[in-house]
């Protein structure tokens, strides 16, 4: 499974030109020649005048087809934009540094959410702007505006900026992804493979919801956080990491974030669900980051200790066989005040049974908040104790 965020090379537009070019060529050779040899056949064979339409009468049939989906897209498209990361290149010795240019390090798509006075908001990916030095936001008339990082989240991948808000029409209206059912329409809007084909559509189903993915978050191939997503069949590709998923009344369901990157699997694409996403975009937008609880200590999975050290060091009964190893306690924090010692191995969190960190990741950021207290149960010297710690801000 991968993020996606950079775009191919792009590529002149010269030769799909004359090959479409070409091809209209072909096709109109074929009209000319095949269609007259079959009227005239038919009009010999019923005595009938030969009929030649005009290209008048071919313009005249032409008509501009409008459905819900076209609706839909005109009413949301605007608040989509390009959203591009600029770093510095490898600095040049013999260049000041003073003389360096930002460049293009990769893009996604972004969803304008909010206009307030001065400012407008979007939402787009973490991965999309991590390590970004400037960002860069093109709209869908090609305009481009200066962006600032409000904040980001890696554990959600999310992140909002804020721009000047006079060159910003549109705005996008919040549904309710709580109440989607598989088979309903879905619509991705993004910018696929860069800005090159920005404004990009791609229809499908909500093909599942509340799926739990599994995230390596630091890249240390070991999953640290299982994210909750959609699946949808409508295209996501790179460079739709960002844009908006949304339902057939034009409303914003979903951020496309993460496709599934292997050859045997086709027309999975995954997005944050928009219910999950608000509380994080309020949290970034106002304070620069997620206000999750902290237990106050550092910890490790019990598969990671070899069994005889947990026989012999953390004397466990033998048929405990997961928990949390308390390697560190933070002064002053929660644990420590509740009297949680290092080599305490937690097996239970509010009558659930926790058997790794990441599991213990998931109740803490789903179910509990700062200023809770919470019940935990952890094994010392083979007995089992419990403990009420008061949850405090994670640092």
């Amino acid at each position: 499974m991968g993020y996606y965020n950079s775009p191919e090379p792009k590529k002149k537009r010269g030769g799909y030109f004359a090959s479409s070019f070409s091809g209209l060529l072909a096709g109109a050779l074929l009209i000319g020649v095949v269609l007259p040899e079959f009227t005239d056949s038919e009009a010999a064979a019923n005595n009938e005048p030969e009929t030649v339409q005009t290209e008048s009468d071919l313009q005249g049939t032409t008509d501009i087809v409008t459905t819900d989906i076209t609706e839909m897209v005109e009413k949301t498209s605007d608040a989509v934009v390009g959203v591009t990361n600029l770093q510095t290149a490898q600095q040049n010795p013999f260049v000041p540094a003073s003389q360096a240019e930002s460049k293009e390090a990769g893009t996604g798509s972004g969803v304008v959410y909010k206009k307030d006075g001065d400012w407008a908001y979007i939402v787009t990916n973490n991965h999309v702007v991590e390590g970004a030095e400037s960002v860069r936001v093109t709209l869908a008339d090609g305009t481009e505006i200066d962006a600032e990082v409000l904040g980001t989240d890696v554990w959600t991948d999310l992140a909002v900026l804020k721009v000047a808000s006079d060159e910003i029409g549109t705005v996008v209206e919040f549904g309710d992804s709580s109440k989607l059912q598989p088979g309903e329409p879905a619509i991705a809007i993004g910018n696929p493979l860069g800005l090159q084909f920005s404004g990009s559509v791609t229809v499908g189903v909500i093909s599942g919801t509340e799926r739990l993915v599994p995230i390596d978050v630091n890249q240390d191939g070991r999953e640290d956080w299982q994210a909750e997503v959609l699946q949808t069949d409508a295209a996501i590709n790179p460079g739709n990491s960002g844009g908006a998923l949304i339902n057939s009344q034009g409303q914003l369901i979903g951020i496309n974030s993460m496709k599934i990157a292997q050859d045997a699997v086709e027309g999975i694409g995954l997005a944050i669900p928009i219910n999950v996403a608000i509380p994080i975009i309020e949290d970034l937008e106002s304070k620069g980051a997620v206000e999750r609880p902290s237990l106050g200590v550092a910890i490790l999975d019990l598969a990671e200790v070899p069994r005889e050290y947990q026989e012999s060091e953390l004397k466990l009964p033998g048929d405990v066989t997961g928990g949390i190893v308390v390697n560190e306690v933070a002064p002053g924090s929660g644990a420590d005040k509740a009297g949680i010692r290092q080599f305490d191995v937690i097996v239970e969190l509010d009558g659930e049974a926790v058997n790794s960190v990441q599991e213990l990741r998931q109740h803490l950021y789903t179910e509990t908040e700062v200023g809770d207290t919470l019940k935990a149960k952890a094994y010392r010297d083979g007995k089992l104790m419990e403990f009420e710690i008061e949850l405090t801000e994670s640092l």
